[in-house]
């Protein structure tokens, strides 16, 4: 055992036990840690450790006690996942890097993308505060369920901000030069994302108790809250990414900059004002923030594009309500008594069937453009 090395893993699902096994199997003693203690891996582990694996103190004197010689987090599927990326690119795309460099495009690129760098670094300090502060100040419990409130709504905001961010940039950087269209553009996207995510994020945050039941048991009930206030909160992403881009493809990553120093000004005071009077207070917080952020990011469009905040409201108003109805009634289908996998079954089919109708009666423009542009796709096809 002496001279025997150790694993750490950090999570115990059934994922990973094929880590567990093959690491046992290379000569590794296993150590396990999780929050939940009734997970599977620790039937397979050495040892076994019931702590969260968000708390990176904890975490840390474990690997530190046991003198582990590695941690394992799903690294190898990170990496696969990165290697498998990168050979499609390399296959997809013709275009290939070249042996020439040009101080006067540095010069220009630097001017622009420093503010950008720095936004960025900003932003990324900044949210990762929040997690710090709340695994320093409170228990490894209210930071799991924080975290796990906080991901399924990012899952999806996430996935659908990388594909605006890819295709939206490029083609307003194109058209610049034509205000109008860049407007124009920019109210679209604003529009059609709201349209989909809004009923999204609203359907998740009614139907969170029963799918996090279903998904995670009971245990993670206490995660629910967090879920809601996160749905809410990233139901409008789609009006900063929108904004945000207009911004940039406009040249004005002075602009940029200055707009990521106020938001983080005001967050930070909130945080730290919040942040005595418990989680949740800090979670709610982010609603506060979240209007503030859509305030301030549009701000610049209204003397770049003359689209202030008030049109991109005005904008998505006929998605709001016809979210916020379909909402009221997933949340009655609730009372009926039924399973959770029932009642979130009802809850699904009821809410796409609701928004559809809704928007069929409301005469919601993006509906009809996304019929249009999916009856047309339809048509090419045959």
């Amino acid at each position: 055992m002496s001279n025997q090395k150790k694993i750490l893993l950090l999570g115990g699902s059934a994922q990973q036990i094929v880590a567990i096994e093959t690491a046992k199997r290379l000569g590794y003693y296993t150590v396990l840690c999780d929050f939940l203690p009734d997970n599977p891996g620790q039937n397979f582990a050495d040892k076994f450790y019931l702590i969260s694996t968000t708390d990176k103190e904890a975490v840390l004197e474990i690997a530190k006690k046991e003198k582990v010689d590695g941690v394992w987090a799903l690294v190898i599927q990170q990496v696969f996942n990165t290697a498998v990326d990168t050979i499609i690119l390399w296959i997809t795309v013709k275009w290939r890097p070249k042996w020439m460099f040009s101080f006067r495009r540095l010069k220009s690129l630097l001017s622009y993308g420093w503010k950008l760098l720095v936004s960025s670094l900003i932003d990324t300090v900044y949210n990762d505060i929040r997690q710090l502060i709340i695994g320093k100040k409170y228990t490894s419990s209210d930071l799991a369920f924080y975290n796990k409130g906080k991901s399924f709504p990012n899952m999806v905001v996430t996935n659908i901000n990388t594909a605006i961010d890819s295709v939206l940039l490029p083609t307003m950087s194109a058209e610049q030069d034509n205000r109008e269209r860049v407007k124009a553009m920019t109210r679209r996207s604003i529009t059609i994302s709201c349209y989909v995510l809004v009923p999204i994020m609203v359907g998740l945050g009614v139907c969170a108790e029963p799918l996090i039941s279903l998904l995670l048991t009971d245990k993670w009930l206490e995660c629910v809250p967090f879920l809601r206030i996160f749905c809410f909160t990233y139901a409008f992403y789609p009006i900063h990414t929108a904004n945000l881009n207009a911004t940039k493809a406009m040249g004005r990553s002075d602009m940029f900059l200055k707009m990521e120093i106020i938001k983080k000004v005001v967050g930070m005071t909130v945080l730290l004002t919040t942040m005595w009077f418990g989680v949740m207070a800090m979670a709610y917080s982010l609603l506060f923030t979240t209007i503030t952020s859509q305030i301030i990011n549009s701000w610049p469009n209204k003397k770049l594009l003359d689209y202030s905040y008030l049109e991109q409201l005005k904008d998505i108003s006929p998605s709001l309500i016809a979210s916020v109805l379909m909402g009221v009634f997933l949340y009655l289908i609730q009372f009926l008594g039924l399973s959770n996998i029932l009642t979130l079954f009802i809850q699904v089919v009821s809410g796409v069937v609701i928004y559809i109708a809704l928007s069929k009666f409301f005469h919601i423009e993006s509906f009809n453009y996304i019929l249009y542009v999916v009856k047309k796709i339809i048509k090419n096809e045959k």
